[in-house]
C-alpha cells in the first residue's frame, strides 16, 4: 500500500526544500549518497546539515557546485548587500556539511546569467550574451567563465538512465522533468524533444530532482497530497526580458496540472519550476483526510529569506485515523472505463502504469470479444471523483480510445492501517486490517517484501512466510484469522 506524503507548501515548494524534508522524514542520507554517486554527473558536492530557520530546526540540503560551474544566487547577495553565504541562503548559524564529492569534463561556455530582484521584486541585471536561456530563470547570476550545462530532455533522461537508481525512483524522476519539458516548450514555442534545458538542466537541478526520486523511493511514498502552492509577487530579469512571478514554466506547469495557487504578501519567487514540476508530476490528490494521524513530520530550509515567510517546507508521513475495529469505510469512487480492440499488450501495461501511478485505486484489462468476432479488452480504472479528469486524460494520451465511459460506485473498504514487524531477515511493511469480527488480518506489503529480498538475498516466499509468521505472532487476533 505504500506511505502517504503530505507536502504543506505555504512558504513555497524547491527542488532542495523538498529534498531536505524527505531527508527529515527519515529518507537514508546513505542510500542517497551512494546512489547520486552513480549519475554520470559531475562537478559538485552534496552537503546535508541542520539549520534553524524562522526558529525552526530545518534539515539543510546543498547541491555545491565546483568553480567551473558554481551557480550561487547572486541575486540574493545582491538584494542584501553582502556575499556572506549565510545570509544569502537564509541560515541562522553556520553549516557543518559531508562532502560527496565529484569531477566534470564539459565544456566551457563564457556567458552572464542574470536574475536579480530588489526588495520589490524588480531587477537589476548585468549585459547578456546571446546564448538563449530559460524563461524559468530560476535567481542566479554568473559574471564569469564556467560550465554550463544546455542539455535535452533526452540527455537527461540518459543520465538518469546510466545510474543505479530503482526503476520506480528512475520513473519518478522522468515524470518530473516530462513536466519541466512540456513547460519549457511551451514557453518558448517548441517541442519537449527539441526544447533545451538551461537552469533546470544544470547538473544542481538534476541532483536535486534525482534525489527526489530516490527519497520517495526509499520511504516507499505512494500517494502525495498537496492541496496548494503559495506564490510571491513581483518581477525577475531573465535572458529574455522582465518576467513576473511565477515565471512562466510555472504558469505553465499549474495551468497544466490544475494546481492552485495562493498569493502570498512576498515580494519574489517562493516557487521554482523544479517545485512546481515536482508537485504536477507527482501530486496523487488535492485534499487531505477527513481526519488523520501524522506518523512523523519533517522541515526542509530553502536558502532565501523573505519577508512575511518562514521558508520552510513541511512534510508529514499521514494515515487515515482508522478505527481498530468497525463497519470500516463506504464511500462513493469513480469507474472509468473503455472498449479497445486495436490497442497493443504493450500499450495497455503502460497505461495501468501510468493510471496506478496518477492514484487510480484500481486499474486493470479484461478481454472481450467485439463486434465482427475481433477479440479486444475493457480498460477499466477507479478512482476518486477528483482524480476522475486526470485519469481520463491519461487514458486519451495513451490509448487508441475516442470515448471513456464513467460512473460513481458506492465502494466498502474494510478498516487498515500501514504498519510494519520486525522478522529475522529485517524489517518489512505490513498492511493491517480489521476485519467485521474485530479479527485482525496481516498483509505483507509487496514492495517492502522485494527490499528485503534485495537486501539479504533470500527469496520472496521466504521473506513473506517469515513476514507473516512474525506479525501472526505480534497481532491480537491475526493467527486466528489466518486459519480461517
Amino acid at each position: 500500500m505504500g506511505t502517504t506524503l503530505y507536502l504543506d507548501c505555504s512558504s513555497g515548494i524547491s527542488g532542495d526544500m523538498t529534498v531536505a524534508a524527505l531527508l527529515d522524514l527519515g529518507a537514508s542520507e546513505q542510500r542517497l549518497r551512494e546512489t547520486l554517486a552513480t549519475l554520470p554527473a559531475h562537478g559538485y558536492t552534496v552537503a546535508v546539515s541542520r539549520v534553524k530557520k524562522s526558529g525552526l530546526d530545518a534539515c539543510d540540503f546543498d547541491v555545491i557546485l565546483d568553480h567551473e560551474h558554481e551557480n550561487h544566487d547572486h541575486d540574493m547577495a545582491w538584494l542584501y548587500g553582502t556575499t556572506d553565504h549565510d545570509h544569502v541562503h537564509g541560515h541562522d548559524h553556520e553549516h557543518h556539511h559531508a562532502h560527496a564529492h565529484a569531477h566534470v569534463h564539459d565544456h566551457d561556455h563564457d556567458h552572464r546569467e542574470c536574475c536579480k530582484s530588489d526588495t520589490n521584486g524588480h531587477v537589476s541585471a548585468p549585459n547578456v550574451t546571446d546564448l538563449q536561456h530559460s524563461a524559468s530563470c530560476e535567481g542566479h547570476c554568473h559574471e564569469h567563465h564556467h560550465h554550463h550545462e544546455h542539455r535535452s530532455l533526452a540527455d537527461v533522461t540518459a543520465i538518469i538512465d546510466a545510474s543505479s537508481m530503482t526503476e520506480r525512483a528512475k520513473q519518478l524522476a522522468h515524470a518530473v522533468f516530462a513536466k519541466l519539458a512540456e513547460a519549457e516548450a511551451k514557453a518558448h514555442g517548441a517541442t519537449p524533444d527539441t526544447v533545451m534545458f538551461h537552469e533546470v538542466g544544470a547538473v544542481d537541478s538534476i541532483v536535486d530532482i534525482c534525489s527526489v526520486a530516490i527519497c520517495l523511493d526509499d520511504l516507499d511514498v505512494t500517494q502525495v497530497i498537496v492541496p496548494s502552492l503559495s506564490e510571491g509577487h513581483g518581477t525577475i530579469r531573465c535572458a529574455h526580458g522582465i518576467m513576473p512571478v511565477p515565471v512562466p514554466a510555472v504558469v505553465n506547469l499549474c495551468e497544466a496540472a490544475r494546481i492552485t495557487l495562493v498569493p502570498a504578501p512576498v515580494a519574489g519567487e517562493l516557487v521554482t519550476p523544479t517545485g512546481a514540476a515536482i508537485v504536477a508530476a507527482l501530486r496523487t490528490a488535492t485534499a487531505l483526510p477527513a481526519s488523520y494521524v501524522i506518523r512523523k513530520s519533517g522541515y526542509g530550509a530553502g536558502k532565501r529569506t523573505y519577508e512575511n515567510c518562514s521558508g520552510v517546507l513541511r512534510a508529514a508521513l499521514i494515515a487515515p485515523d482508522v478505527p481498530d475495529a468497525g463497519d470500516g469505510d463506504r464511500g462513493i469512487v469513480t469507474k472509468l472505463e473503455c472498449d479497445l480492440d486495436d490497442c497493443t499488450g504493450e500499450a495497455l501495461g503502460r497505461v495501468i502504469e501510468l493510471l496506478m501511478a496518477a492514484g487510480a485505486r484500481e486499474a486493470h484489462v479484461v478481454p472481450l470479444v467485439m463486434k465482427k468476432g475481433r477479440p479486444g479488452h475493457q480498460l477499466e480504472a477507479v478512482c476518486d471523483e477528483e482524480l476522475a479528469p486526470a485519469l481520463e486524460r491519461i487514458i486519451f494520451e495513451n490509448t487508441t480510445t475516442i470515448g471513456i465511459r464513467s460512473m460513481d460506485m458506492r465502494r466498502h473498504a474494510l478498516p487498515r492501517t500501514p504498519g510494519g514487524v520486525e522478522t529475522p531477515l529485517g524489517h518489512v511493511a505490513t498492511k493491517l486490517v480489521v476485519m467485521p469480527d474485530g479479527s485482525v488480518r496481516a498483509y505483507p506489503e509487496y514492495s517492502s517484501v522485494v527490499k528485503a529480498c534485495e537486501r539479504t538475498g533470500a527469496s520472496f516466499q521466504d521473506v513473506f512466510r517469515a513476514t507473516q509468521a512474525a506479525a501472526d505472532g505480534t497481532v491480537p487476533g491475526a493467527n486466528d484469522a489466518s486459519e480461517a
